[in-house]
Parts: structure tokens; sequence; C-alpha cells
């Protein structure tokens, strides 16, 4: 399979003394259990809960690699360098920018060449990992097919930051979030979203017997909004839908429309998620 390089991804490098506790009381990832070669997702929230800026991360010798969109990076850097203070960390953007990703045969090879496997599609049965810089000319149109088919969503194309809770992008599944570690910014609001069930709105994989329409159209039943399609690939895409009302029009047997296209909603296996048949609270 190929190796395909994601140019729009940006690199910082997080290190020192302290490296680790600034980033565990900061982010929501679990930095403590991040394996020696594995790369996580995670986010830092906004008080509220909400997603201000999402990323992969993965140790890097004696520090910390962070993998963003390369239209955050500065904002993250900026963000990071407030809550520094007088932390003994340093903060800095890696002179390599974009990112390659492998699968198959060949991310079997990028392991022993620094590369770290990405946990959520691990959790989907994939093995990929992620290399700074260019290593591989695949398309980048495998990736985003091969991300859509296991339900991995990206930040711009499939949900908005400022707009997105780690639930709705399925962080409490991928290994993105803790429930364990103690405090970071927006824990308590994750922590009782957590407690409560009340998670409602969830990536789900679309299909369609033709070709879906664009990214942004609204996903309806019965002529209301049940949620918003984020990346496509002909009849293949993914959405972030309200599967309690996305539940009961399935249960009732009222079409799913995209448009005025015809559609099927899964919820991704690997997440363990089914859809609610009634009015009740949404749970894993």
């Amino acid at each position: 399979m190929p190796a395909v390089f994601l140019k729009d991804r940006s690199l910082l490098f997080v290190s020192g003394a302290e490296a680790q506790s600034f980033l565990q009381n900061l982010i929501t990832t679990d930095i403590a259990a991040l394996e020696a070669d594995e790369a996580r997702p995670g986010a830092l929230l906004t008080p509220q809960g909400k997603i201000l800026f999402d990323f992969m991360i993965w140790q890097d010798g004696e520090g910390y690699t962070i993998e963003t969109d390369a239209g955050q990076r500065d904002g993250l850097l900026k963000r990071l360098t407030m809550y520094k203070l007088r932390a003994a960390v340093a903060l800095a953007p890696s002179t390599e920018e974009g990112v390659t990703v492998s699968w198959g045969v060949d991310a079997e090879g990028a392991r022993g060449s620094q590369g770290a496997r990405d946990s959520r599609f691990a959790k989907a049965g994939v093995t990929l990992t992620r290399r700074a810089g260019r290593h591989g000319d695949g398309a980048e149109a495998l990736y985003d097919a091969l991300r859509i088919s296991h339900g991995i969503v990206t930040s711009g194309s499939d949900f908005a930051l400022q707009d997105a809770f780690p639930h709705d992008v399925l962080m409490d599944f991928n290994g993105g979030l803790s429930f364990r570690k103690g405090c970071y910014v927006g824990q308590e609001v994750v922590s009782r979203m957590q407690h409560r069930g009340t998670a409602r709105r969830r990536v789900v994989t679309v299909s369609a017997a033709t070709d879906l329409p664009g990214t942004g159209t609204e996903i309806t039943a019965a002529g209301k909004p049940v949620g918003t399609l984020g990346s496509v690939d002909g009849g293949n895409g993914l959405a972030i839908v309200r599967i309690d009302r996305a539940g009961a029009a399935m249960a009732a047997g009222t079409p799913l429309l995209a448009g005025d296209t015809p559609v099927s909603l899964v919820l991704p296996a690997w997440s363990g998620l089914v859809f609610p048949t009634s009015g009740d609270e949404a749970s894993a």
C-alpha cells in the first residue's frame, strides 16, 4: 500500500524536564500512557469543553512531537506558550514540514524508521504510521478514502474547531481522551458528559448508491436536520449526526437524505456504539 505525503500538516516539538507534566495538565491525551512508538490523537479544549485545537502526539527522543493542521500550528504554539509560564519546557516549530502516512507493508517499514503507529487506525484494525517529512508520493485521496471508510475525522473537513466536543468525534474511544489522569482544561465538562451519558452527536460513515453531495450538505429525516456531511469520497462519506434522531428515523423507516440523495448511516464498528431507537440518552 502507498506512503502518502500530507503537505498541510505541521509539527511542533515540546521538550524539557517538565514537558510531560506540562502537557499532562493541559491536553486531553494521557501522555504518561503513550507507548514508545505510538501516536495518539489529542486536543486542547476551551474551558467549556469544546475542541480549540486538535492534533496527533507522539514521543520523540526526550520530548514530544505534536502534529497539527498547518493553519493551527502558530495558534497552538502561541496558546501553549501562554500556559508555559516558568515551566522547564521548550516549545519550537519543527523545521520539517508535512507528514507521511503509510499503511500495510509500507507501515511496517516506516515503524523501523522512526514512524509512530496511529492509535485511531489501530482501533479499526489498520496499521498506519505517521512520520515527519516527505517519504512517499501516493495520492492524498487514498488516505482520505481510508480514513472515511474507517470513520476517522479531521477538523476543517468534518467538524469546525470550537464547535465540537471530544465525544462528538469519538475521542472517548480512539485513545485521545482520558478520564483518569486528573484535571486539564475543559476536563470537568467532558467528564460530566461521560458520566451522564449525554453525548448524542457522533461520527458516522455515510453511503449512497450515487455520488454524495458536497461537504456541508445537511442530512435530514422527514425534513428535520439530523447532521451535516463532512468528507466525501464518491458514494462514501463521513458525518457528525444526532444519533438519537437518526436512530428514531431508521426505526420508523423514515428515509435519511443528504440534500436530495438517499443515504445510509453506520456507526464505526470499532466504537461499539449503537443507534438509540427511542428518546433515551445515547450511550456506549
